[in-house]
């Protein structure tokens, strides 16, 4: 790759910019240990015999059911897999926690926000910042089942602006008085512990432990919603509600380091669940594909159903590439903290945080390709789609939440792009050097060398791919310096950009992904459907990333300096056109003769 691009064994976050990767130690799915497998068969056992024959008692909230499956889960030990052993949990690896949630993404319809909340932002934050006595005190009941969690952010006035909150904090001898209300908030309606957010002193947004049973603390009625209609939603008013002040989480004032850092690991946690749902939804509308039968055949065996199912299986097949790299990087760094000194809360905290731009790229991404496939499953079931004789419909409802909490989208890319321009800004990336490099070589001859060697072509467009965005991002921040632009107010340059970053991502994870199962023949197929994933997403983001980078430079700069930098743009998108009827066929062919997702 060009010298412009440093050589990394382990990348920090956001360094898959401007360094290399090495696809020898990249992690892929098809390396996971029989130990890890295990664990796979046993979600996937839990699923098979309490979630799916109780979907319909999920989705009307009947029987206490989703508190009851949390126990369950409890006693095979899944509500503490990311848990310390100290307090009860089984301290599994992140690869092996983020398969646990791919798989609960599968099949598990409204339940998935049940666990992932009560596992997740309702649990983590008392592991990264609670005192010891809130640790011993709450983590073991939550990891055992005996208290259920939920998570108290969102209020009718502050959705993405979390810090303008409304609800007061008092202090009033040894306790807090709060009063206030919340709203969206999962699990409420069988909670025993709620993690709220307030003001204390009218400016210090501060997290609180606070327990079910206190006087003044109400729920409201569920909510009626488009989607995850099993999942427990209301709001939650605290009228001078007295919570110990041994209770607060944290330090007061810093409750945004709470909020913030957990989200990150939630961010991550949905692609996972994302992957995993997208794959059972396109399992059943390929299952669908082969038994209708239209002109005397499966639909199956037409080109636009077999475009659906191709496109699909590939989107799912990059995302889940870039969710394992990502995984593997995040374990990675707990082993090095750990090894540094750090506790295993302290290590999962600063990982996680590590790697927030990739959390938040993999947000979008992973909930945008779920709702591209259960779009298209309902599209393949035809009227039956519309029906509720079939899961189609729920899928899609339930898939549209994702695109919504954990941050909007639209949060998450702009969130990726300003994380990574302040990394760059401390001094924590290098992207000032690899950008003039760009620049440099945008002001000489261009290279006449064809790329050689096994997947030449694919290493050189993504090594283009990097020098693109670096050249869109740096023209940028050199308008803003020269303060002829205000990014924070170009929010479509930034999404522009972050859409860039997010190709970027799951096209070299991807490259990765293949160049390793060449080498050690580790996959399911021959290695030609591989090919053809890794060839239509890079002839799909080339198309990509030239719109994306001359919408965002059209945007602010004009006239001479526009035209060199279309000039750019045409140099760093040269991935040589591909067959992609043929290559997305191949794909789909093999999914179909299975009849199920099998990548």
């Amino acid at each position: 790759m060009a010298a412009t691009l440093t050589e990394k064994h382990v990348l920090k976050g956001g360094e898959f910019l401007i360094a290399d990767a090495d696809y020898r130690t990249t992690f892929i799915p098809e390396a996971f240990n029989e130990e890890q497998l295990m664990v796979q068969r046993m979600v996937q056992d839990f699923i098979d015999q309490e979630i799916k024959p109780n979907l319909d008692k999920i989705e009307k909230q009947e029987d206490n059911i989703a508190p009851r499956l949390l126990d369950k889960m409890a006693d095979l030990g899944l509500l503490g897999s990311h848990m310390p052993e100290t307090y009860g949990g089984l301290e599994m690896d992140t690869n092996t926690n983020t398969l646990i949630c791919e798989v609960m993404g599968g099949s598990s319809g409204s339940f998935t926000v049940s666990y992932a909340a009560h596992t997740g932002i309702g649990m983590l934050p008392i592991l990264y910042f609670g005192t010891d006595a809130q640790k011993e005190e709450y983590l073991p009941r939550l990891i055992s089942g005996e208290l259920k969690a939920a998570y108290c952010l969102t209020e009718p006035g502050s959705g993405s602006d979390a810090m303008g909150a409304k609800t007061s904090a008092i202090l009033d001898g040894d306790h807090y008085v709060l009063n206030g209300q919340k709203m969206w908030i999962s699990n409420a309606g069988f909670a025993d512990v709620f993690i709220v957010f307030a003001q204390v002193n009218g400016n210090e947004f501060t997290g609180f432990i606070v327990p079910r049973n206190l006087e003044g603390l109400t729920l409201g009625a569920e909510e009626d919603k488009l989607g995850i209609k099993g999942s427990s939603t209301r709001q939650v008013f605290f009228e001078n509600v007295r919570v110990p002040a041994t209770n607060s989480l944290g330090e007061i004032g810093k409750g945004h380091l709470i909020a913030f850092n957990v989200l990150n690991v939630g961010r991550f946690k949905l692609h996972a669940l994302s992957v995993g749902g997208a794959k059972r939804s396109l399992e059943v509308g390929i299952r669908y594909a082969n038994e209708r039968i239209q002109f005397k055949q499966p639909i199956a065996n037409f080109g636009a159903i077999k475009y659906k199912i191709g496109e699909s299986a590939i989107r799912i097949f990059v995302g889940e590439s870039a969710l394992y790299r990502v995984s593997q990087q995040i374990q990675d760094m707990n082993h090095q903290l750990m090894e540094a000194g750090k506790t295993y809360a302290q290590a999962k905290l600063l990982s996680a945080e590590e790697y927030a731009i990739e959390c938040a790229l993999l947000k979008f991404l992973g909930s945008e390709t779920l709702d591209y496939v259960v779009d298209e499953v309902v599209q393949i079931h035809g009227g039956m789609g519309y029906s509720e004789e079939t899961l189609a419909p729920r899928m899609y409802r339930d898939s549209r939440i994702n695109r919504i909490y954990e941050g909007t989208n639209e949060i998450n890319r702009l969130l990726s792009v300003d994380m990574l321009l302040r990394r760059a800004m401390k001094g924590a990336l290098d992207i000032v050097g690899p950008a003039w490099n760009v620049q440099k070589e945008l002001a000489g001859m261009p290279g006449l060398d064809r790329p050689e060697g096994e997947y030449g072509e694919e290493i050189k467009a993504v090594a283009d791919f990097k020098k693109l965005i670096l050249m869109v991002a740096g023209a940028a921040a050199k308008q803003q310096m020269d303060g002829k632009i205000n990014l924070k107010s170009e929010q479509e340059v930034l999404m522009n950009v972050a859409d860039m970053l997010g190709d970027l991502l799951q096209a070299e994870s991807t490259l990765l992904r293949v160049q390793q199962l060449r080498e050690t023949g580790g996959g399911r197929h021959p290695l030609e459907v591989y090919d053809a994933i890794l060839r239509t997403y890079l002839h799909d983001a080339t198309a990509r990333m030239a719109k994306n980078a001359t919408d965002a430079v059209a945007s602010f700069v004009e006239g001479d300096l526009l035209r060199t930098f279309t000039m750019g743009i045409r140099r760093f998108t040269k991935y040589p056109p591909q067959n992609v009827k043929h290559l997305r066929r191949t794909v789909a062919d093999v999914l179909i003769e299975a009849n199920a997702y099998v990548l």
